[in-house]
């Protein structure tokens, strides 16, 4: 018998809140755990299961990964070392989006603060930038577009 018998494949993913029925196990990934275009997954029950796209996927906490016999296993995001910048005003906590873009950094963004992964080069330059800087732990689902839902590229124009 092979390796890869006891991996059960995954044939579908189910976004969060896009299903209902019980899940029969659960994998706990990081970010870089929910990027994935192949991998070897295993559940909190033991059980082993394999992911393989044609493209690489983003994961997100309380998405379903469907196997071929219908069985559901919900994915939950860990959380992780990360950095919260906040401003005094929605005006500056702009300014700091546009720093923070300008380095092609994953952030996560909301009303009143940015999440990103903990860099203290970083964390020193939006301080000088104004922004008040603290280390947190939290899940990590970055905004997706031009530079981090697509495979590498050249920045050449």
């Amino acid at each position: 018998m092979s390796e890869t018998a006891d991996i059960a494949p995954i044939v579908e993913i189910l976004p969060a809140k896009a299903w209902a029925a019980a899940p029969a196990d659960r994998v706990r990934l990081d970010y870089d755990g929910r990027r994935r275009r192949r991998i070897v997954l295993t559940g909190m029950a033991g059980a082993r299961y394999l992911l393989d796209l044609p493209e690489t996927a983003h994961l997100r906490h309380g998405d379903a990964l469907k196997l071929a016999d219908g069985r559901l296993v919900e994915v939950e995001a860990l959380a992780e070392p990360l950095l919260e910048i906040r401003a005094a005003s929605t005006e500056a906590l702009l300014r700091l989006s546009w720093h923070i873009g300008n380095r092609h950094l994953a952030a996560a963004v909301f009303a009143d603060r940015i999440l990103i992964r903990r860099d203290h080069v970083i964390a020193h330059m939006l301080e000088h930038q104004g922004a008040q800087v603290r280390e947190v732990e939290a899940i990590f689902d970055p905004e997706g577009g031009a530079y981090h839902d697509h495979a590498p590229h050249s920045h050449e124009h």
